[in-house]
C-alpha cells in the first residue's frame, strides 16, 4: 500500500478507507484492552492518533513500541471519538523499523530546554520545537526563491571561496592545503603561498556582494543565497561562525528603489510564512512566545519608516532613556539603540539611511556633503538590525580614492574597480541574514536554535 504523509491524511476524502503511514513515536498510553500511540512523521507539527485494538495485537508486539521508535502502521482512518483530534487510524498490521531504549534514548520526556537540545544536535530535529523551525526554515526559503523569480531576478552562484575581504572585517576563515606541521616559508620568514592550492591566500567568503555586482551589471538583477562565514570569536546569542545570506542587486536603482525593494521582499516573506507555514508559527507562539503572531502581522500591515542617521541619533540623544552605550553622531548604533527607535520610538519597523561614512564600508556611494554615504539598514522589533545594504559608488575615481584611502591592496580590488572602467551605472542592494529572518518569524531567542547544525567557537561535532 502506498504510503500517506501525515501532513496529508486529514483529507475527508480518505476517512473510512485504509491507509499507510510511517514515522517516529512520540507517545504510547492505554489499558490492557486498547493502545494509542501519537505518531509523526516530520511532515507536520501534528500527529496521528494510532488506536492498536489489543484483540489484534498482543502486548509481545506492542513491546518495543516507545518514545523514538520508528513504526509501518496500515490501517482505517476513521473519525476520533476523542479530544484532540479529528481522525485516527484503526491498526490491522504493524512493522517495526527501529526500537529506541527508554534508557538511552535522551528525548524520552517531554521539557528539555534549549541549552540541553543543542548538545543532542543530531537528535533535535525530532522535537515539535526544531521540527517546526525547521519546516519554517523551509517554507522561508522557498519564499526568497519565488519573490526573486517572480519579479524577474536571477540566481547567482558567487564563491565560497575568496581572496578578498569585502567588509574589511579582517576575521576570515583561511583555506589552505599547506601543511600546518611543517608549513613552507620563504627567505623573509614568512608563510611562502607560492606553494598553496591558489598560490596566494585565500579565504572562505564574508559575502557574495562583490561578486553580485558583477552579475548585476551583466543581468540587470541577481540575488545570492548561500553560506557565508566569519571568524569572530563570539559566544553570543546572535553570532554564528556559518550562516546564510541573501544578496540582491540591481542595476539602475538607487538608495530609495533600493529601500522599497527591500521592505516589500520581507514583508512578502513574512506574509508567506504566515499563509503556509501557519500551524509551526501558531506551535512556537504558543511555547515560546504568544505575541509572535501580532507582531508578524504587525509588520506586514505597516510601512516601514525612513528615517536619517542624524535623525535618529537626535531621537536617541533627545529621548532620556539611558543606554548602556553612548549615543552620539559618528557612533555605530547598538541593538538596543535600534531597537528603541523601532519598539519605543516608531513601534514599527525603521530604514535607517545615510550613515556616517567611516562607519560603512568602502564600496557605499557618497552623499554631497562628503560625511555621510547612502547606506540603509533595516531595524526590526526584537532583533535590531536585520538588513544592511547601500547604494554603490558607480565613480571609478571616487571608489580609487576611498579604496586608496583605506589602504585596501589594489592587486586584490582590479577587478571590482574594473566594473566602473567599462559601463558604470548606478546601482544597489542589500544582505540580509537568513537566521536573523528565522530568528524573527519563529520568535527563537538564540541564533543557534534556527539553523540545523550551528557553527560556533569551539562547536564543530558533526
Amino acid at each position: 500500500m502506498e504510503r500517506t504523509k501525515i501532513s496529508e491524511i486529514w483529507n475527508p476524502e480518505l476517512i473510512g478507507k485504509d491507509v499507510c503511514v510511517k514515522g517516529w513515536v512520540r507517545t504510547r498510553r492505554g489499558n490492557k484492552h486498547v493502545q494509542f500511540v501519537a505518531l509523526n512523521d516530520g511532515s507536520t507539527i501534528k500527529n496521528i492518533q494510532i488506536v492498536f485494538d489489543m484483540e489484534k495485537f498482543t502486548e509481545d508486539q506492542l513491546k518495543p513500541i516507545t518514545t523514538g521508535a520508528s513504526l509501518h502502521v496500515e490501517g482505517k482512518l476513521v473519525e476520533s471519538q476523542g479530544k484532540g483530534q479529528t481522525a485516527e487510524i484503526q491498526a490491522e498490521t504493524l512493522e517495526i523499523y527501529g526500537t529506541a531504549d527508554v534508557n538511552d534514548y535522551p528525548l524520552q520526556k517531554k521539557g528539555h530546554t534549549l541549552e540541553f537540545l543543542r548538545e543532542k544536535a543530531h537528535l533535535r530535529p525530532r522535537t515539535n520545537t526544531f521540527g517546526a523551525v525547521l519546516r519554517i526554515r523551509h517554507t522561508l526559503a522557498f519564499a526568497i526563491h519565488k519573490f526573486f523569480n517572480d519579479h524577474g531576478f536571477f540566481y547567482l552562484n558567487t564563491p565560497l571561496i575568496t581572496s578578498s575581504d569585502c567588509e574589511g572585517a579582517g576575521a576570515m576563515f583561511q583555506v589552505t592545503t599547506l601543511d600546518l606541521n611543517n608549513v613552507p616559508k620563504g627567505e623573509d620568514g614568512k608563510v611562502d603561498y607560492s606553494q598553496d592550492f591558489f598560490g596566494k591566500p585565500a579565504s572562505l567568503t564574508v559575502s557574495g556582494q562583490l561578486e553580485g555586482e558583477l552579475g548585476a551589471t551583466a543581468l540587470g538583477a541577481i540575488y545570492t543565497f548561500g553560506p557565508t562565514f566569519r571568524a569572530e570569536n563570539s559566544n553570543t546569542p546572535r553570532h554564528l561562525a556559518e550562516f546564510w545570506m541573501i544578496e540582491p542587486e540591481v542595476a539602475f536603482n538607487d538608495i530609495n528603489d533600493n529601500m522599497q525593494l527591500a521592505e516589500d521582499f520581507i514583508k512578502y516573506c513574512i506574509n508567506y510564512a504566515l499563509e503556509n507555514a501557519a500551524d509551526d508559527i501558531e506551535f512556537l507562539a504558543k511555547m515560546y512566545d504568544e505575541e509572535l503572531v501580532d507582531r508578524l502581522k504587525s509588520v506586514v500591515s505597516h510601512e516601514f519608516v525612513r528615517l536619517t542617521y542624524t535623525e535618529g541619533v537626535k531621537i536617541l540623544e533627545e529621548s532620556g532613556h539611558k543606554f548602556e552605550f553612548p549615543v552620539y553622531w559618528g557612533a555605530d548604533l547598538q541593538s538596543e539603540h535600534e531597537r528603541f527607535l523601532v519598539e519605543e520610538h516608531f513601534k514599527r519597523p525603521v530604514i535607517l539611511t545615510d550613515y556616517p561614512k567611516e562607519i560603512k564600508a568602502f564600496y557605499m556611494k557618497q552623499n554631497d556633503d562628503g560625511k555621510t554615504v547612502r547606506a540603509m539598514d533595516v531595524l526590526f522589533p526584537k532583533i535590531g538590525e536585520i538588513i544592511g545594504g547601500s547604494e554603490r559608488e558607480e565613480s571609478y575615481d571616487k571608489l580609487l580614492a576611498r579604496i586608496d584611502e583605506l589602504g585596501i591592496p589594489m592587486k586584490d580590488m582590479w577587478w571590482y574597480l574594473d566594473t566602473r572602467r567599462f559601463g558604470t551605472v548606478p546601482h544597489s542592494g542589500f544582505g540580509l541574514g537568513f537566521e536573523r529572518l528565522l530568528l524573527f518569524v519563529t520568535g527563537m531567542t538564540n541564533i543557534r536554535d534556527v539553523i540545523p547544525f550551528p557553527r560556533t567557537p569551539n562547536n564543530c561535532e558533526f
